[in-house]
C-alpha cells in the first residue's frame, strides 16, 4: 500500500518552464498541492500573500540565485525547508547551500522516487515542528546576550570558560529561555567559530528520517537515495552540532548518539564505511532528564554522555532586571524589521511590561514586543498601548485578573454564558468558535491583508493561519 503523502503545498522555483512543469505534474501526481513560478522575485511574492510548506529551487536562474533566493527565505520565514536542485558544478556547492541552511538537495537530472521522496522528507519534518508552538523570528543580539541580572553574568561566564575547550555542553532550562541563543554563543566563543554551526531538532522528524538526517546516506541505501546525501554530523565537522530537544530521542536514536558521542565516529545510512566526527555536540531540552532516567525512557550513560558540561537558563522570572533591556532590544530590532524603525517605549510602558509575569520567558516578551510594535498607532509606545495588548489576550488577563470575592448565597449566581440574540444560551464551542472568526477578521485588518503580518499578530504559524481563514469562509 502506497504511504499517503503528508499535507502541504510546495512551491517549485526554476526558470527552465519545462523542467518546472515536470516536476510540478509529478509532485501533483504524488497527491501533493504545488505551485510553479519561473524566478526567486516572483517566489518571494507568493511567499508573502500565501501558505507555502516547501520550496524546491534551481540552483543557477537568471535574476536571483536559488542561494539568494535561500538568504531571503532563512531570513523571512526561518521555518520553510529549502531544497536545492541543481545540474552545475559539484555536490560541494549544494552541500554549501545545506550549510547556509538549505534542508537538502537533489541533482538534475533527477528521478521520479529521489525527488519524490526528498519532498515527502520536508514535509514530514514541517508536519512534525507544527505541531509545536511556532518559534519567534530570531532577532540576534550583536553582543550576544541581552541584559546584566546576576543570573545572566553567572550563565555567560560559565558558558565562555566552556567554550574554549571540546566538552559536551548542556543547556537546561524552560521553554523561551534562550537556550539555541546560549548554543550560538558557544560556538561563537569557541576555537570552532569559523567552522559551521549546524541545528538539529530532535523532536521535529521519526526515527526513520532522523537518522539519515543525523548520519546521513549512501546511494542506494533506499529507494530514492540515487547520490550520497552527508548528513548533520557531517555538515557540522570542524564546527559545533545542535542538537535540541534532545530528551525527545526514542531509546533506538539514544543507542546511535550514544556511539557518536563515545566514539567520535558514525556511518551512512547504508554504509560501511567509518567516518570521524571532528564535531563539538551541544544539546538542550526542557525536560527533566533525570526523570526520566528514573523512568528508564532516557539512558543513563547517554545522560552522563551529555551532561558534562550542565548550563541552566534562567527563566525571565528570576531576572526581572533585564526586561528593560530586552523590551528596549527587540522594540528596536523588530521595528526595523516592521518598517518601524523609529518605534521606542516610554517609561510608563517598561513599568506596565514589568508586571507582567511572562510564563512564557523572553520568546513571549519577544512576541509580544513585536505585536506592540506592529499594531500600536504611534511609533512612541505608552502604558495605553501595552494595557491595550494585554487586555486582548485571555492569558496575560487571567495571569493580571485578582480572585473574585465571594458571593452571598442571597446573591442570585450570575449567569455562566451570555445569551444569544434569542434568549438562548451559547454553549462553550459556540462562543470559541465566534471569537476566534473576531479574532482573525481583527488581525486581518490591522495588518492590511498582510497575511504573513497577521499570523505575527496572533502568534500562530502561517499555516494554522490559512487553515483557520479556511475553516471560518474567511479565505
Amino acid at each position: 500500500m502506497t504511504t499517503p503523502p503528508p499535507a502541504g503545498t510546495i512551491l517549485i522555483v526554476d526558470d527552465d518552464v519545462s523542467v518546472g512543469r515536470v516536476l510540478h505534474a509529478l509532485v501533483r501526481q504524488d497527491g501533493i498541492s504545488a505551485r510553479h513560478v519561473t524566478s526567486g522575485e516572483l517566489a518571494l511574492d507568493v511567499l508573502a500573500r500565501e501558505a507555502i510548506d516547501v520550496i524546491v529551487t534551481d540552483l543557477r536562474m537568471l535574476g536571483m540565485s536559488g542561494m539568494e533566493l535561500l538568504q531571503h527565505t532563512r531570513a523571512r520565514w526561518p521555518d520553510i525547508p529549502v531544497i536545492m536542485m541543481t545540474a552545475h558544478g559539484t555536490v560541494d556547492v549544494a552541500v554549501e547551500a545545506m550549510k547556509k541552511g538549505a534542508a537538502d538537495f537533489v541533482t538534475k537530472p533527477f528521478e521520479r522516487a529521489q525527488i519524490l521522496f526528498t519532498i515527502r522528507k520536508a514535509l514530514a519534518s514541517v508536519a512534525a515542528s507544527s505541531a509545536e508552538a511556532p518559534p519567534p523570528s530570531e532577532v540576534p543580539s550583536p553582543g550576544g546576550f541581552v541584559g546584566t541580572s546576576e543570573p545572566m553574568r553567572e550563565v555567560r561566564a560559565l558558558l565562555q570558560r566552556a567554550a574554549q575547550g571540546n566538552a559536551t555542553v548542556l543547556i537546561r532550562g524552560e521553554s523561551g529561555t534562550g537556550k539555541e541563543l546560549a548554543a550560538r554563543f558557544v560556538h561563537a566563543s569557541s576555537p570552532r567559530r569559523a567552522g559551521p554551526f549546524v541545528a538539529l531538532h530532535c523532536a521535529a522528524l521519526p526515527d526513520n528520517l532522523l537518522e539519515s538526517e543525523l548520519f546521513g546516506y549512501e546511494k542506494g541505501a533506499f529507494t530514492g537515495a540515487t547520490v550520497r546525501k552527508p548528513g548533520r554530523v557531517e555538515l557540522a565537522q570542524g564546527g559545533t552540532l545542535f542538537l535540541d530537544e534532545i530528551g525527545e530521542l526514542t531509546p533506538t536514536m539514544q543507542v546511535k548518539l550514544l556511539r557518536v558521542l563515545q566514539e567520535k565516529e558514525f556511518e551512512r545510512l547504508g554504509g560501511t564505511q567509518t567516518v570521524k566526527a571532528d564535531v563539538r555536540f551541544v544539546a538542550a531540552t526542557h525536560r527533566p532528564l533525570e526523570d526520566l532516567v528514573a523512568r528508564g525512557e532516557f539512558r543513563e550513560d547517554l545522560f552522563y554522555r551529555l551532561n558534562v558540561v550542565p548550563a541552566w537558563m534562567p527563566p525571565l522570572r528570576a531576572r526581572l532586571g533585564d526586561i528593560d533591556a530586552l523590551a528596549r532590544h527587540f522594540c528596536a530590532a523588530l521595528g526595523a524589521a516592521n518598517g518601524r524603525p523609529d518605534a521606542s517605549l516610554d517609561d510608563d510602558a517598561l513599568t506596565a511590561l514589568r508586571e507582567q509575569p511572562w510564563r512564557g520567558n523572553v520568546r513571549q516578551l519577544q512576541n509580544f514586543i513585536e505585536r506592540l510594535v506592529v499594531l500600536a498607532p504611534a511609533s512612541r509606545l505608552t502604558r495605553a498601548d501595552v494595557d491595550r495588548e494585554l487586555a486582548r489576550h485571555p492569558a496575560f488577563e487571567a495571569a493580571a485578573r485578582p480572585s473574585t470575592p465571594a458571593v452571598a448565597p442571597s446573591t442570585p449566581p450570575a449567569p455562566s454564558v451570555p445569551p444569544g440574540a434569542d434568549g438562548s444560551r451559547k454553549t462553550l464551542d459556540a462562543q470559541r468558535r465566534e471569537t476566534e472568526r473576531e479574532a482573525l477578521i481583527t488581525a486581518l485588518q490591522r495588518a492590511n491583508d498582510n497575511r504573513t503580518v497577521a499570523a505575527r499578530i496572533l502568534g500562530v504559524s502561517r499555516r494554522t493561519l490559512y487553515n483557520k481563514l479556511e475553516e471560518y469562509g474567511l479565505s
